[in-house]
């Protein structure tokens, strides 16, 4: 009985130091941009034009009923379950962009719900609450930053068909590179103070920048148990755009369900391009690539981190501690505590409006309907002009039917679970293993080919690190290939997940008997050890 009680003391007192250091954690002030309380309109009303309201009832411009929105951040305010039941949704009021639709179209459409704000009250038992972490306010519509993320949102539009392998050779890729090199404010990866073709689109780590565009994890055959999965997937056929009509956006801001409309291409194919991307991240589950990255890692025998136990050991091997099943359960269990912080960043702090509404605005502007505080630099810029050419109008272009989820744009819930889960990867494994035979999609993206540099063979090193953080990068990036997000949802996100996964490490040391260490590298290049 001595033992039994013994154990039970030791475990009481690690669940008390764990929560200790969860505890001494601070929790920093949460900061939006100001805008819910920056815009007013004609009639000197709050308009809340550059916050998201999607879902809810909206006049002819797609500007939010104030009642509504009104109603909208009393639930959030008190936090109360059946408040959240009382915030109006546009499509239940026949609003009249579907006037001349019949019932029973209305009908099929369906209305779209406000996905899970309740999220963001939640606890967790492990790891930092998720209001212990927090991002920087977002870029505000009338700021240089934000116009020329939506510069590079309109070019991705626009390019959305042209293979990774064919930048380098694209006079429209130049065109854009050229265009982003001369904005502002544009925070993306340059060489030499300028955005390139060789690094237009990637993300900002050091690793998005070597090698190809795609992730090897995305690209190289899983193996899942007895089955080899190869990554062919099934995409969309070209040039498969929605929200191309100012009818069709109004009703989707309103809530109506245009989803399930996809025209699917036949064949399988690797990811080749921007559409085959965001059709990518329209599908899969949240940590499903990272899953995938891990099952590739441990089937190329990469080896794990050097501060694991069992690396020096002579007659033992790691498990359920320090092996393949505890880091597989380990990369998928960080994502709902990652979701649960960024919800709270969403829904009660930022309440960014999505790029799709920012595209309505600026049609709504430059046709003389309205008159926002809207940045320069987009208003004037080629991306928007080569888009009124192509479509007749303004508006962002989406690769989902129904264009973004119905949650706000700030931060990103698949970039801060691919921060949380690829921090996992990085401490678990060696992070400067060479990734062997690297490979490429060809040009229909049926077949994998060999990855030749252009610079000389034996010049670019893809290494564990540097894929897993391209990684992150592509699912993150690729939403923005879609329409749904920004840049700047990418890269606050990723460091919020990468804070949840690191203080989930801290305390899980607690509970270990062998004496491991975790090392990694952070977004930010900073070396770190747990």
């Amino acid at each position: 009985m001595k033992k039994i009680f013994s154990r039970r003391s030791l475990s009481r007192q690690v669940r008390e130091e764990a929560a200790e250091i969860a505890f001494l954690r601070s929790h920093p002030d949460h900061l939006n941009n100001g805008e819910e309380s920056a815009y007013r309109n004609a009639d000197n009303e709050l308009s809340y034009i550059a916050n998201y309201s999607k879902g809810l009832p909206h006049n002819d411009l797609g500007e939010v009923d104030q009642k509504a929105y009104s109603l909208f951040l009393k639930a959030l305010c008190s936090g109360n379950p059946d408040d959240f039941e009382a915030i109006p949704r546009g499509c239940t009021r026949g609003k009249s962009e579907l006037s001349e639709s019949s019932s029973e179209e209305k009908k099929r459409l369906g209305c779209r719900r406000l996905i899970n704000p309740q999220a963001a009250l939640a606890f967790d038992l492990e790891g930092p609450d998720a209001q212990s972490v927090t991002i920087r306010p977002a870029p505000r519509i009338d700021g240089a930053e934000n116009a020329c993320e939506a510069i590079e949102l309109y070019w991705m539009a626009l390019l959305r068909e042209v293979n990774f392998t064919d930048f380098r050779d694209n006079c429209d890729i130049e065109k854009a590179a050229e265009e982003l090199s001369n904005c502002s404010d544009f925070r993306g990866p340059k060489e030499e103070g300028k955005v390139t073709p060789d690094v237009i689109f990637r993300g900002s780590t050091l690793g998005d920048v070597v090698g190809p565009f795609i992730s090897q994890f995305l690209l190289k055959d899983i193996q899942y148990g007895t089955l080899t999965i190869n990554q062919r997937q099934r995409t969309v056929v070209p040039n498969s755009d929605f929200m191309t009509d100012y009818k069709m956006w109004l009703a989707v801001q309103n809530g109506f369900d245009f989803s399930g409309q996809d025209k699917f291409d036949k064949v399988p194919r690797y990811i080749r391009n921007m559409r085959d991307l965001g059709n990518y991240v329209h599908f899969d589950a949240l940590y499903q690539a990272y899953l995938n990255a891990c099952l590739i890692l441990l089937d190329m025998g990469a080896p794990f981190d050097r501060g694991n136990f069992y690396i020096t050991s002579e007659n033992q091997d790691g498990f359920g501690t320090f092996g393949g099943p505890h880091i597989l359960s380990l990369v998928t269990e960080v994502a709902t505590r990652a979701l649960k912080a960024v919800w709270y960043q969403k829904w009660f702090v930022h309440r960014r409006l999505r790029p799709e509404a920012f595209g309505g605005l600026i049609h709504n502007h430059l046709t003389g309907r309205a008159e926002y505080p809207i940045h320069p630099e987009i208003l004037n810029s080629q991306a928007l002009k080569a888009m009124f050419d192509k479509n007749g109008n303004y508006l962002l272009p989406q690769v989902f039917p129904e264009g973004s989820p119905t949650h706000p744009a700030y931060g990103a819930g698949h970039a801060t679970v691919a921060g949380a889960c690829v921090t996992m990867l990085k401490a678990w494994f060696d992070e400067s293993y060479q990734i062997p035979k690297p490979m490429v999609p060809n040009q229909d993206g049926t077949q994998l080919v060999s990855y030749i540099p252009y610079s000389g063979p034996g010049t670019e090193v893809l290494t564990v690190g540097g894929e897993l953080n391209k990684l992150a990068a592509n699912i993150s990036i690729g939403r923005n290939m879609a329409g749904v997000h920004w840049r700047t949802d990418y890269t606050e996100s990723v460091k919020l997940g990468e804070a949840i996964a690191i203080g989930i490490l801290q305390e899980q040391k607690l509970t270990y008997n062998e004496d491991s260490c975790f090392s990694l590298t952070k977004f930010d290049g900073t070396a770190i050890t747990i």
